[in-house]
């Protein structure tokens, strides 16, 4: 059986670069957005702190994106 939402093998630092392309397209700048090196086997991403009004923005979008 196969699980409907495992992991898919992705280096970090590629899914990094590929999630500020499409944000800087949406006009949305996460200062903080990098790789979480504290557990590399894990490829966590480090989405960092923004402004609440960033925080709207992000949400409107990906709202409108969902649509």
């Amino acid at each position: 059986m196969t699980r409907k939402n495992a992991p898919i093998a992705v280096d970090a630092a590629t899914a990094v670069e590929a999630l500020r392309e499409a944000l800087t397209a949406a006009g949305i700048v996460l200062p903080s957005l990098g790789t979480d090196n504290a557990y590399p086997a894990l490829n966590l991403i480090n989405l960092g702190r923004v402004r609440a009004d960033i925080a709207l923005k992000f949400a409107d979008t990906l709202r409108r994106g969902c649509a």
